[in-house]
């Protein structure tokens, strides 16, 4: 029997200028623990970019409250159902880049690649002029990738305009960019735009957003995502499993993180050898000394001291007052 799906999963993102993004953290922040809204949010001089879980009802204040800023009104969620919360903790940070690019002087609302919705990239990801490109890190598209797309050796999205030197030779191609949200096309196709390709484009609202309107078809494997899900399905057509365990190598999609702390790197492996190795990726790994118990699920949240939501707000004693739910002039 199907659970009960009560609560939602927002990914989001918005380029658009904050003057004043330290404090608009904190006001981000607190909106947040007072809605019970938890999950990672990255508020910076040129936008916002998170992924929050919460209520259904809880989730449609938040996205009311970011429409209800200006700033921020174009701000497109893609909304997922989920049985619990995606995330333990609530953390908004500001940080000098929504994601880290290296690439600070451009922006998408300026120049970047042609938007196609997802029907539209169905539609032209298969002409024969066309080179689809993967720009996410390799431990993404290691789990799942479109057909026949070029993927690149990177760890980090940071690396990205360092490998397009090697795309010289499909300057006189139609580029099509996609990743999981839609957010690091925007700087990745603006790239290209920059370095002397012409015929460049980019998934609207990512692999997510395709999943969600066109089916998912062509989408070979799982997407990885940036919550306690690690990995979900997008492709409703024709799914096929394109990972391979690190252990054994035999097909597997579920991802898991090393239990070794030091290690931790994402990858495929299968239950079988996840229990054997209590969820380590190698026996190095399963006898290092600070290795994590394993449950079978391969996700850990970080470390702390207990849950406290309100770390990180600069609260004066009044607001302390009025979060606890005691009166302002007591």
């Amino acid at each position: 029997m199907e659970k009960n799906k009560e609560y939602q999963v927002l990914l989001y993102y918005c380029y658009a200028k904050i003057e004043n993004a330290e404090e608009y953290r904190e006001q981000h922040h607190l909106f947040c623990v007072e809605n019970n809204i938890r999950g990672r949010i990255i508020i910076s001089d040129e936008g916002l970019n998170g992924t929050v879980s919460g209520l259904k009802e809880d989730c449609e204040k938040y996205m009311a409250y970011v429409h209800s800023d200006p700033r921020f009104a174009k701000t497109e969620f893609k909304i997922d159902s989920h049985e619990t919360h995606a995330f333990a903790k609530i953390h908004v940070r500001y940080k000098p880049e929504i994601v880290h690019s290296s690439l600070r002087h451009l922006d998408p609302n300026v120049k970047t690649g042609k938007h196609l919705e997802p029907e539209d990239f169905r539609k032209l990801k298969d002409e024969e002029d066309v080179v689809i490109l993967d720009v996410r890190s390799n431990y993404e598209h290691e789990l799942g990738h479109f057909k026949n797309a070029l993927t690149l050796d990177i760890d980090n999205f940071r690396d990205f305009p360092e490998k397009v030197k090697e795309l010289e030779h499909l300057k006189n191609k139609k580029v099509l960019t996609y990743c999981t949200g839609g957010i690091k096309c925007e700087k990745a196709s603006a790239f290209l735009l920059e370095q002397g390709f012409e015929d460049v484009y980019q998934l609207h609202g990512g692999i997510i957003k395709y999943g969600m309107e066109a089916g998912g078809e062509d989408f070979e494997g799982k997407c990885y995502v940036f919550d306690n899900r690690i990995a979900v399905d997008v492709n409703k057509v024709n799914p096929t499993v394109v990972s391979k365990c690190h252990v054994c190598g035999t097909h597997s999609d579920r991802m898991v993180n090393c239990a070794n702390p030091s290690c931790n790197i994402h990858v495929a492996v299968c239950e079988e050898c996840g229990w054997e190795l209590e969820g380590a990726c190698s026996t190095e790994c399963k006898v290092h000394p600070e290795k994590r118990p394993y449950d079978g699920t391969g996700y850990y949240q970080k470390q702390s001291n207990g849950y406290n939501p309100y770390k990180g707000l600069q609260r004066s004693p009044k607001k302390e007052k009025q979060l606890h739910g005691e009166a302002a002039n007591s």
